[in-house]
Order: structure tokens, then C-alpha cells, then sequence
């Protein structure tokens, strides 16, 4: 399986056969508390890396959440539609948001991988 890469934002993307599956690092829900909902683009969108791609709102507050790499929506996640916490229980698992087919795969290289991710996140705390 490829690796997890993440962004400055907390997101997190894995490229397979260029399709990154996307969603938020498990630091990102843990910030966040309770999500209640999640708006998602419709498949064809296109995307830029690091531009506005979904919003989640949780009992806290709504936060913008963006694409880690630049690309068109080729799926979301619609399970996520009924149950949003699944971000909460599997933020790196079943609780993706969407899948991009990727425009660059040269841009994987402004991404931090999971030691760099994890060193950034205990500066934070």
C-alpha cells in the first residue's frame, strides 16, 4: 500500500496508480471534536493543490479542509453523508473524503511523509 502523505493543513493523501485518496489526519479530528457534517464536491470538479476542496463541521466549528495534491474529483465518499463521524472513528481509513486523479504527481514532493508529519504535529502540541 502506498504511503500517507500529508500537508501543513492536516490533510493526508495516498497515491495508487494516480488516484489520491484524500481525507483529514487523526490530529485534524481530534481538533476538530464531534463532526456532525461534511459538504463535499461533486465528482468533475477540478482542484488545485492546496486549494478549498470540502468543509466539515463539527460541535466546535466548520473548517475549510484542502486538497493536498492538484486534480479532478473522480469519487467522494458517500457514506460520509449519513454517518460524518466516521471521520471521527477512522479519520485514515474508511473516513476518506475523496478520491482525485492526480494532475502532477511531482507535487507529492511538497508533501511531508509520516515521520515529517509527525515530528511537525508534536511541535504543535
Amino acid at each position: 500500500m502506498a504511503e500517507l502523505r500529508y500537508t501543513k493543513s492536516h490533510e493526508w493523501a495516498r497515491v495508487e496508480n494516480g488516484v489520491a485518496t484524500m481525507g483529514i489526519s487523526n490530529y485534524a479530528q481530534e481538533q476538530l471534536g464531534d463532526v456532525v457534517y461534511v459538504e463535499l464536491p461533486a465528482p468533475g470538479k477540478k482542484v488545485t493543490q492546496l486549494g478549498q476542496v470540502a468543509v466539515v463541521e463539527s460541535v466546535k466549528a466548520a473548517s475549510e479542509v484542502y486538497a493536498p495534491l492538484a486534480g479532478e474529483v473522480v469519487e467522494v465518499n458517500g457514506a460520509l453523508a449519513d454517518d460524518p463521524a466516521l471521520i471521527n472513528r477512522a479519520p485514515v481509513g474508511d473516513g476518506w473524503f475523496l478520491k482525485l486523479k492526480v494532475a502532477n504527481a511531482g507535487e507529492l514532493g511538497a508533501l511531508m511523509d509520516e515521520a515529517a508529519y509527525a515530528s511537525y504535529v508534536a511541535g504543535l502540541k
